[in-house]
């Protein structure tokens, strides 16, 4: 026979209008977490990566229940499942879920409905609190509940989903799972809609695509495919008396592989490139083992002394060589750009590159001293090696000078497109003397 359900009396629906859900302030959460100690029976919790702390209240401010939401677990089969996402996009996307990880009434807070009242006003407000917190909203909240202590009836209340039971898996770290066989049911509810079509898209909508610029870019490269990156650097002549774990090799092959793998360009995120990688495609990059017996990921300082040290003609002789392995000879005819770039933060050197265009084939590039510029740096060391039959040079205005000119043109046998601006006043005025101004379609 069913247990008969208990209405609240008038008491008790006057409590459950008034109830209402705040944010737990900085000050509060020495108290929260003392709570959770006494009465939760998992106690407290550091929740890993983005978090909220919430506590309900009633008209008077006394504490009814804490609610605490953090980052979701790595890996659950049901709940993976029910996206229906591939591994990678679980990978980039695992911020845009939230796990309940803890949900505590407080002791003499027994009233008929209330855990239901409370968790629905959470969730009412909790996509939009972690849009204003971590700049991006939340679309599925999960959750575990242990069949042994509660029945968890407050959840499909509220229109959650049961999925099934986990593994029996409890995370210790961010990344480190411990098997305690005590597997808990498992619920999933969706805060917007179709939230799990979204999840599985090919491409996230702009106001989700926010999750997946914070991921750092994984190699998927196989074993086999990195080891013949590394046979093509080994030829690099290495200017350490003393090697230790990383090989002068190792480091260009780990550069080059995090760039065919669209990781962004610089020391920090090479480092964190690396740290995405598995032990064997470390081993497979040459790196050697340290003394705990584990190939480590190099550091952000640690590619910075590889960038002052290795020879700079030798590593871009080697870039165009593995170029044109892979890509065969640049294509005839087609217009080469020379551009300059400096560095936005912090010190570094200027360089200068050349590339063909459409094709966008690297041609060379060349480092401009702090003592110089970058005309004599395209005059004397990209312009002369380079094949100019049936191609022209496209610089901008710095470079519009009658030397440049020259040897593009006499000594290399190729042509020039320069831009005719205030610094050269006198070519300037005989271009818009003898030549017309194009016709504008559209006013400026």
């Amino acid at each position: 026979m069913p247990k008969p359900t208990r209405l609240p009396d008038e008491a008790q629906q006057q409590l459950l209008h008034e109830v209402r859900v705040h944010l737990a302030e900085r000050s509060q959460l020495p108290r929260l977490h003392k709570l959770l100690d006494q009465h939760h029976y998992l106690g407290s919790l550091k929740p890993v990566g983005e978090r909220l702390y919430y506590v309900a209240t009633d008209a008077a401010g006394r504490w009814l229940a804490i609610l605490v939401f953090s980052a979701a677990a790595n890996h659950l089969r049901a709940r993976d499942e029910w996206i229906d996402w591939s591994n990678e996009q679980r990978r980039r996307r695992l911020s845009l879920i939230t796990n309940n990880c803890r949900f505590l009434l407080l002791p003499g807070c027994a009233v008929p409905n209330l855990g239901s009242r409370i968790l629905r006003l959470t969730l009412d407000r909790l996509s939009a609190d972690w849009q204003a917190h971590y700049g991006h909203p939340i679309l599925v909240v999960e959750t575990f509940v242990d069949p042994d202590q509660f029945p968890g009836t407050v959840y499909p209340a509220n229109g959650w989903i049961e999925l099934g039971k986990t593994d029996g898996w409890g995370r210790q770290r961010r990344d480190y799972y411990v098997k305690h066989d005590k597997p808990k049911r498992l619920f999933v509810r969706a805060l917007a809609r179709q939230a799990c079509r979204r999840l599985q898209a090919e491409h996230l909508k702009p106001s989700l695509a926010v999750v997946e610029a914070n991921v750092p870019v994984r190699c998927t490269k196989p074993v086999k495919e990195i080891q013949p990156i590394v046979q093509y650097f080994k030829q690099l002549p290495e200017y350490r008396a003393r090697v230790e774990c990383y090989p002068l090799f190792s480091l260009a092959a780990l550069i080059l592989l995090a760039v065919l793998c669209e990781a962004p360009r610089g020391q920090t995120d090479w480092e964190k490139s690396a740290r995405g990688l598995s032990q064997g495609q470390r081993r497979a990059l040459g790196i050697r083992r340290n003394a705990q017996g584990k190939y480590p990921a190099p550091s952000q300082s640690t590619f910075s002394r590889f960038l002052e040290g290795v020879s700079e003609a030798k590593l871009d002789a080697t870039l165009q060589a593995i170029q044109q392995q892979l890509r065969g000879p640049a294509l005839p005819g087609e217009l080469v750009v020379m551009d300059g770039k400096e560095p936005k933060h912090g010190s570094g050197a200027s360089i200068l590159t050349a590339v063909s265009v459409p094709s966008q084939y690297y041609l060379g590039s060349a480092v401009v001293d702090v003592k110089t510029n970058e005309i004599p740096v395209a005059q004397k060391t990209l312009i002369p090696p380079l094949d100019w039959e049936g191609r022209f040079a496209s610089l901008d205005a710095r470079h519009t000078q009658d030397e440049t000119a020259r040897r593009v043109v006499l000594e290399a046998g190729g042509g020039y497109l320069l831009t005719g601006k205030k610094n050269q006043p006198t070519l300037l005025a005989n271009i818009q003397k003898k030549v017309a101004a194009p016709r504008a379609d559209f006013p400026p």
